[in-house]
């Protein structure tokens, strides 16, 4: 079902699905995609959790704001789960929203009983990227798209990640551009190296969701 709820000054839209009694889980998708980009991987978890899939601020039907700092992206996520009553959940982050996830955890580790960072983006400064280029994709906000490369080329995102003490997976394509530099930086996480790009829950669907209901303590449905 999808819904929406007006939280930290901005319209979020969302996915819900599963049983309300059951744990709470939130999936948060990488850039320029929206909760769309998680589907059958939503229905896969909900049939233990009750699981929750924003639009980030700048993507899909949530807000274009026209401004994307990484602390307000990680306060917009607090503010839709007070709105939504959760106490804990567990977080799923793929990319950026790994990065959103991290700050999350980082900042409110009291909120978060089980953290997956899907291939995000090194904590150190990325160098031999290509410059943006605009084309006609619609579904996003090109100056998030902006915003946000800037923050990575300079990261200070990860100076929290010693602060998480959350269970954590982080989940790394063989194939992808990333270094998977942010396990080592996650006090006690667990590293999964998987054959993918960076698309890891596309390209290797399985094993994606087999790494994380093993982790989240769950038989294999897959």
């Amino acid at each position: 079902m999808i819904r929406d709820a007006h939280v930290n000054g901005l319209r979020l839209v969302y996915r819900e699905e599963g049983d309300p009694s059951s744990p709470p889980l939130m999936l948060i998708h990488g850039r320029t995609a929206d909760h769309n980009d998680w589907n059958g991987i939503t229905q896969h978890f909900a049939a233990r959790h009750h699981v929750f899939v924003p639009d980030l601020r700048g993507h899909g039907a949530s807000d274009h704001p026209g401004e994307y700092p990484l602390p307000g992206m990680a306060a917009d996520v607090v503010a839709l789960l007070d709105h939504l009553g959760v106490g804990r959940v567990t977080l799923i982050g793929h990319s950026l929203g790994g990065v959103v996830a991290a700050l999350v955890a980082a900042g409110h580790p009291g909120r978060i009983e089980r953290l997956v960072l899907e291939d995000p983006p090194p904590a150190y400064p990325l160098t031999g990227r290509s410059p943006i280029v605009e084309d006609d994709s619609t579904g996003f906000d090109w100056r998030m798209v902006h915003q946000t490369e800037r923050q990575m080329l300079e990261p200070t995102w990860g100076e929290g990640l010693k602060e998480i003490t959350a269970p954590t997976l982080v989940l790394s394509g063989t194939l992808s551009p990333f270094e998977p530099d942010v396990a080592a930086r996650i006090p006690a996480a667990e590293l999964v190296r998987i054959e993918a790009g960076h698309l890891v829950h596309m390209d290797a669907r399985k094993e994606f969701l087999r790494a994380v209901d093993a982790f989240l303590g769950h038989p294999p449905q897959v």
